[in-house]
Parts: C-alpha cells; sequence; structure tokens
C-alpha cells in the first residue's frame, strides 16, 4: 500500500501488489522476522509482531511461511535488518516517506536516491517532511464487513478516534500506542481486518491532477518494487476520475 489517499485508490495499489505476491510475502516475513527479534516471539506477548502477523494473514500469506519467518528470528547468523526512513518531495511538491528493512544501508540509499531522482523528485534529509504528518494507527476493512453505522459504532466501542467511511470500505484511525489493542477489539466484533499497521498520516493533502498522479505513481511504484522498501506514505489526493484514467 502506498500514500494516503481515498480507499478505493488504497484498494487499487494492493490490487497491483497482488501481481507480485512473492516479493510482498519476503516482505512480510522480513517484518516478521524483525518484529520477532526484537521482542518476544509470541504475537500475543508483542503488539508489532502481532501486527506483522495480521498485516501478513491479511495479504493470505500461508501459516507456515508465517512461522518460518517467526523461527529465523531465533537463529544464529541470520541477516541483520536495520529499520531506515526516507523522507524527500515527488512531482507536485507531495510529500514522502519510505520505510525500509535493510542490510545494507548504502545500497537502499542509493535505491531510494535514484528513484526520486528520476521520477520528478528530491530526497531529502529526515525531518524534512515528517513534521508535517502524525504518527497513526491505521485499521482498514472492506465494505462487504457492514454500513457506516455498523463500522462506527464498534470503533467508537473499540476506542478509536476517526472512522472514514466511504462505498468501498472503511478506515478506522487511532492513536499510534492504542493500534494492538483497538485492533483486537474491533476483529471480536468485524472479524480481521484488511489492513492493520502504523501509518504516517498528513495533517494537509495536495491535490494531484492526471499528469502529477502519472509520475507519482510511477515513482510509488518504482520505490515498491524494491526489496528493502517495505512502505511509502504522502500526502496526496487523487479523485477517482484521475485514477481510471491511469488505469
Amino acid at each position: 500500500m502506498a500514500g494516503h489517499s481515498k480507499f478505493k485508490n488504497i484498494m487499487h495499489r494492493k490490487g497491483a501488489q497482488d501481481k507480485k505476491r512473492a516479493a510482498q510475502f519476503s516482505k512480510l516475513s522480513r517484518e516478521i522476522t524483525v518484529a520477532a527479534k526484537m521482542g518476544m516471539p509470541d504475537p500475543d506477548m508483542n503488539p508489532r509482531l502481532r501486527l506483522a502477523v495480521n498485516a501478513a494473514k491479511a495479504q493470505s500469506m500461508p501459516k507456515d511461511n508465517i512461522q518460518r519467518a517467526i523461527d529465523k528470528a531465533a537463529q544464529a547468523g541470520g541477516e541483520d535488518y536495520s529499520e531506515m526512513r526516507y523522507e524527500g518531495y515527488g512531482p507536485g511538491g507531495v510529500a514522502l516517506i519510505v520505510e525500509a528493512l535493510t542490510d545494507n544501508r548504502n545500497r537502499t540509499a542509493t535505491n531510494v536516491r535514484t528513484a526520486f531522482s528520476k521520477n520528478g523528485g528530491n530526497l531529502g534529509s529526515e525531518g524534512s517532511v515528517s513534521h508535517g504528518f502524525e504518527r497513526r494507527g491505521l485499521i482498514e476493512y472492506l465494505a462487504s464487513v457492514g454500513d457506516e453505522e455498523k463500522v462506527l459504532e464498534a470503533a467508537i466501542e473499540a476506542g478509536a478516534d476517526d472512522v472514514e467511511s466511504s462505498e468501498d470500505g472503511h478506515t478506522i484511525w487511532t492513536a499510534a500506542e492504542a493500534l494492538h489493542g483497538v485492533a483486537g477489539e474491533l476483529e471480536k466484533v468485524l472479524g480481521p481486518a484488511d489492513n492493520v499497521k502504523l501509518a504516517w498520516k498528513p495533517v494537509l493533502t495536495v491535490e494531484a491532477d492526471e499528469a502529477t498522479a502519472a509520475t507519482l505513481m510511477k515513482l510509488i511504484d518504482t520505490l515498491e518494487d524494491d526489496d528493502d522498501v517495505q512502505t511509502v506514505w504522502g500526502n496526496y489526493e487523487i479523485s477517482d476520475e484521475v485514477m481510471e484514467k491511469l488505469g
């Protein structure tokens, strides 16, 4: 998933990622392993691992793959990944935050910088755009889970901060530290979410026209194709009409 946009835009991005399932599983496995290394190997005792496992399940990752990724954390001599965050501006002045897990910082930094420079963007220093974002918890459900009233009621009871509903689905926002608890309460009522993770939510958004959106999507695709890049967030909004034109 990339950026902050309407739910249909997000699902469009997820649909594109479905074609790269093997690569997506690799990224999910990496996050599970890192989360397990940083805390207990039990998802019930490790909130970050719980979120990583939930994200893997939402992408239909097999249970055996998930367990192997957890077990890998205890193996001696395994890869040692570092968490990196890159910030910069894409075409049209869109602010982007790129989150990565890498075993080679120089390689990843070079790849991210090249992606920005070749697609109308400029990579900045850490903190150059994140001041325009809030660190929040993000939970997403498809519309089939229920109507707006049902989801809103469940979200309020679970302790969520805000709910955005459309004909395509529901986006639920929480405080970062409350994400694990809220997701757990919602799962009891609505079932497993389609997406649960810590997010960078923009304070203000920028409307991207067709020309800007085309280049922006190319930049995001390039970044997401990199094995080290886990997630790309942005402060853009793209209308349904423009998304349809882009196909």
